[in-house]
């Protein structure tokens, strides 16, 4: 109001080229709504139909739609984990790593840079038979591939290799507490060892077979070789060897004990006692092994014990104090998170018995959380405008009038999400909240003005027409501005914008889907719910009596 003071001329002012040229357009815009209008309320009954195809719309691509706990935006960069079979030397796991590098060089000429580390000793056991390749990739201006396509690629060339396992990475855009990984990661707990050993490689046979998956894997694994050695403790005992001497025999010849330092040449270097590694490779080898009896006799080894080749997890994993094993799942085309985790829901319940339970982690968690704090949200949002309208309205029957438009405008950010190959994610729901009040604004501006032409003493069908016609410019000019504000989010223009065009594309669809049908159905059921004014005659006797007091105490003044 006070700039309106200050910049609008007095006595009025001279309309505009642009007004003159445009408004033509508007009038016969209004004359052919309010035909329509007139027409649609000779149909009222109509409206609740449609409501009713919106609800079933909205239920319709929730099942279709993907879901996800955000797209991931092209960062530039992939991750690929690289492990070799338990017990593999660091010759044979740098070999594959530099195998793998080698493909990197030949395939992706996008790169810009790449690392390889075997054996990192960090971010795990450490162990020889991991290592990992990290590359960066120019600028998504310079490259005519998607770092999804770089990726995709690259997970399907190193499926074939036989020497190891090669699991391809994205940096996810949103990440809770961890660095990166596969998208799904299923927790099945148990409550002994035993089961756990039965059912996960079954599980896993599973996971391997389903379309929804293109790579998969686990992080508790069986396949540590390992020998273990029983020792025949009567014939060590009639042969004069104690337990003690077998013992040590076997950590000073298989541990590589230190023992000392010595220097040479200004450098320090360590003393490490172990046999050759010639003569420590096969079980076979321990038929060489002597160890002395209390007679300072040698007493060949493979007389005192007995060998047996077993395999067992390098390392055991507890998840809510049960035996716990992660099972990591790359996503095929297509599919999304909420996809995935379905699908192994699904084969839990094909595979697992009553006695196991299950658990989410990583991204999968952060999905699960992030939807069912969004219902709430949604929920919680719906009811603040519900009660802040039945304050504002002094009625509890023209809110849900107006919250009307809310289906409507779900309705029609599903339809606009399907109809443009987006998934349901974070930036999607966070659009959809932003609807509740961005179109609810359309049926207060109708509701409000029918009510004030109802208090002038027009019926409930005068007065509809009229103020659904009256507040068309403004409904059309604030739908047309938060349409035309969202565009450029929807247009992915900007850095890492990808991840945030479904936002763009929620509100645009929702607004415009609502508009259409907001303009026709809230006029019908305002005209089946909302009653004719009635004058309430102890108000207006108080206000005449205040209006009565007000004049004597002037007159009294005077």
């Amino acid at each position: 109001p006070m700039l309106n003071a200050y910049l609008m001329k007095k006595g009025g002012h001279k309309p505009s080229r642009f007004y003159t040229f445009t408004e033509p357009y508007f009038v016969k815009l209004n004359e052919s709504y309010e035909s329509n209008l007139n027409k649609f309320l000779g149909k009222r009954w109509l409206s609740i139909p449609i409501i009713l195809v919106c609800l079933g719309l909205i239920f319709l691509f929730w099942k279709l739609l993907p879901k996800e706990t955000a797209p991931y935006d092209d960062r530039s960069a992939i991750n690929m984990n690289l492990s070799t079979p338990e017990g593999s030397s660091f010759t044979y796991t740098d070999k594959f790593v530099s195998k793998v590098n080698q493909l990197v060089q030949d395939s992706v000429p996008e790169k810009n840079v790449n690392i390889t580390i075997t054996s990192p000793g960090f971010g795990g056991s450490g162990a020889s038979n991991s290592g990992f390749v990290r590359m960066g990739l120019k600028d998504p201006s310079d490259r005519e591939r998607s770092q999804k396509e770089i990726a995709d690629k690259l997970t399907k060339i190193t499926k074939s290799y036989t020497e190891g396992k090669v699991t391809v990475t994205q940096q996810p855009t949103i990440s809770v507490g961890r660095r990166g990984g596969l998208p799904i990661s299923y927790i099945i707990q148990a409550q002994n060892f035993e089961k756990l050993r039965e059912k996960v490689p079954l599980f896993m046979e599973e996971v391997s077979k389903d379309p929804t998956f293109t790579t998969s894997d686990v992080n508790l694994k069986f396949n540590k070789p390992e020998i273990n050695l029983t020792i025949d403790r009567d014939k060590a005992r009639n042969l004069g060897v104690s337990i003690v001497d077998i013992a040590q025999t076997l950590q000073l010849g298989l541990s590589g004990q230190r023992f000392s330092y010595f220097f040479m040449n200004g450098k320090q270097y360590q003393v490490m006692g172990q046999f050759n590694i010639s003569d420590r490779s096969e079980p076979l080898d321990l038929s060489s092994v002597y160890v002395r009896n209390d007679k300072n006799q040698l007493i060949q080894l493979d007389n005192l014990v007995s060998t047996k080749e077993e395999s067992s997890p390098p390392q055991l994993y507890r998840n809510n104090r049960f035996i716990a094993a992660t099972v990591s799942a790359g996503l095929a085309p297509g599919k999304s998170i909420g996809d995935g985790i379905e699908a192994m829901d699904n084969i839990a319940a094909k595979v697992l018995d009553e006695t196991f339970s299950t658990d989410l982690s990583g991204e999968s968690r952060d999905f699960q959380e992030s939807s069912s704090n969004t219902l709430f949200a949604f929920g919680l949002a719906l009811l603040l405008v519900y009660l802040i309208l039945s304050a504002q309205f002094e009625s509890f029957k023209d809110p849900i009038i107006i919250i009307l438009t809310v289906p409507m405008a779900v309705a029609g950010a599903f339809l606009s999400l399907w109809l443009c190959g987006q998934s349901w994610n974070i930036f999607s729901q966070i659009g959809t909240i932003m609807l509740i009040g961005l179109v609810t604004k359309n049926g207060i501006l109708i509701v409000e003005f029918a009510n004030q032409l109802k208090e002038q003493g027009k019926t409930v069908q005068e007065a509809i027409r009229e103020a659904s016609v009256s507040r068309l410019r403004p409904i059309l000019m604030t739908s047309m501005a938060i349409s035309i504000g969202a565009l450029p989010i929807a247009m992915a223009l900007g850095a890492a914008a990808k991840s945030r065009m479904s936002m763009g594309t929620v509100i645009i669809g929702g607004t415009m889907f609502s508009l259409v049908l907001t303009l026709f159905v809230i006029p019908a059921i305002y005209s089946y719910w909302s009653k004719e004014y009635k004058e309430n005659k102890d108000l207006k006797y108080s206000l005449r009596a205040a209006m009565a007091d007000e004049e004597a105490s002037r007159k009294s003044i005077d």
